[in-house]
C-alpha cells in the first residue's frame, strides 16, 4: 500500500523549484496532448501555491501543498476512483512531492449564489456531497494509512489534549494567542469533550472523508452537476463535522439568524442520505455534536496548514487559537445564540 513520504524542504521562491515544478507541469501536459500557451498566475498561501496555467484546451490549475497538507494529492486521486461524478479529475499527481495537476472546473457555486440567491442551489449540492461521503466509508482506514489525517471520533480527544501542550501554535498570553484564563477553561474541558466523542463514536455512524471547509467557494456549479474541490483540510473523521464550517459559512452569508429554519432544512437536505440506516433523532443528535466537536478539527487543520516556515505564517496565527476558542461558542442550529 502505497503512503504518502513527508515532503523534503522546500522553496517556492526558489528558481530551482520553479523550474523543477514547471518542468512536471509541462511533462504532464504533453502526456495528455495539451501545450502551456502564455504565462502562469501565481496565488500563494502558506499552505499551497496555486498557479493558473494557460493551455491550447483552456486552463489548468497546478497546485504544490506544504508539508502538512500533502496528502490532498493523494486524497484528490483516491476520490476520483471512489465517486468520478463527483469531483475533479486530476490530469496529473506527485503524492511525494504535494504536487497536483487539475482540469478547469469553471463556475464556482458562490458565483451561481451572486446571480441567483435560492438556497436551493445548497440543498442540491449537499446531498451529492454527502453521496461522496459515503462512498469513501469503505475505504476510510486505507485513507488513514496513506496519510490522510484521522481524526475520527475515537482519536480526536487524544488530539485535542496534544494540540493543548502545543504552546508554538496556541501562543498563551500573546495578543493572538489564547488567554491564560481560557486555555485553563480548555484543559478544564477536556473530559468533557472526551465524553462526547465517546458519545458520537457509540452511534455508529461509520467515519468518511470530511471536507472540514466545505463553503460556496470550495464547490463547483456545472451543467454537469456539483464537484467539491480544495481537500488540503481535509481528514478521514465523522462525516457530519462538515456542517460545523457549511453552517456557518451560510448563515454568515445570508445573515440568517442563529437557529433560522432554512439552516435546519440544509442539515436535513444533507443528513437525508443516512436515513435509509439510521432514524432522524439519531441523526439530528449525531450532527449536533459533530458540530459541537468540530472546533478542535479546524484547529487541527489549520495547524497543519500553518506547517511552514514563520515569517509566512504570521499573518494567520490566530486561527488555531482562534478556533479552540470557538468550542464555547454556539451551534448555528442554536435559537438561543
Amino acid at each position: 500500500m502505497t503512503t504518502i513520504a513527508r515532503m523534503p524542504a522546500f522553496d517556492w521562491s526558489s528558481e530551482q523549484w520553479q523550474v523543477r515544478a514547471r518542468s512536471w507541469v509541462d511533462a504532464q501536459l504533453s502526456r495528455a496532448g495539451r501545450r502551456v500557451t502564455g504565462l502562469v498566475e501565481p496565488r500563494v498561501r502558506p499552505w499551497s501555491l496555486v498557479w493558473r496555467v494557460p493551455t491550447d484546451d483552456g486552463p489548468v490549475w497546478f497546485k504544490a501543498n506544504n508539508p502538512g497538507t500533502t496528502h490532498e494529492a493523494v486524497l484528490i486521486t483516491s476520490l476520483a476512483e471512489l465517486a468520478p461524478d463527483r469531483v475533479l479529475t486530476p490530469i496529473a499527481v506527485d503524492p511525494a512531492q504535494g504536487w497536483s495537476l487539475l482540469p478547469d472546473g469553471r463556475e464556482s457555486l458562490r458565483d451561481l449564489l451572486a446571480r441567483d440567491s435560492d438556497l436551493t442551489h445548497w440543498e442540491r449540492a449537499l446531498p451529492g456531497y454527502a453521496a461522496l461521503q459515503l462512498a469513501s466509508e469503505p475505504r476510510a482506514a486505507e485513507l488513514v494509512a496513506r496519510g490522510v489525517p484521522d481524526q475520527r471520533p475515537e482519536v480526536l480527544a487524544g488530539l485535542f489534549a496534544e494540540l493543548l501542550d502545543d504552546h508554538r501554535s496556541l501562543l498563551i498570553g500573546a495578543e493572538a494567542g489564547l488567554s491564560p484564563e481560557l486555555y485553563e477553561r480548555l484543559r478544564a474541558e477536556l473530559p468533557s469533550y472526551a465524553e462526547r466523542c465517546r458519545r458520537l463514536a457509540d452511534l455508529g455512524i461509520p467515519a468518511a472523508v470530511q471536507h472540514d471547509d466545505l463553503h460556496d467557494g470550495n464547490v463547483f456549479a456545472g451543467q454537469d452537476g456539483y464537484r467539491y474541490f480544495d481537500w488540503g483540510d481535509a481528514s478521514v473523521a465523522h462525516p457530519f463535522g462538515t456542517l460545523l464550517v457549511t453552517l456557518r459559512s451560510i448563515r454568515h452569508t445570508r445573515k440568517l439568524a442563529a437557529g433560522d429554519a432554512q439552516l435546519a432544512r440544509l442539515r436535513d437536505a444533507y443528513l437525508e442520505a443516512w436515513t435509509d440506516r439510521y432514524d432522524r433523532r439519531t441523526l439530528v443528535e449525531a450532527a449536533d455534536l459533530a458540530i459541537n466537536l468540530g472546533p478542535v478539527s479546524r484547529s487541527l487543520s489549520w495547524r497543519r496548514a500553518l506547517d511552514t516556515a514563520e515569517e509566512s505564517r504570521a499573518e494567520y496565527v490566530d486561527a488555531v487559537p482562534g478556533w479552540l476558542a470557538e468550542l464555547f461558542a454556539a451551534s448555528p442550529l442554536d435559537p438561543n445564540s
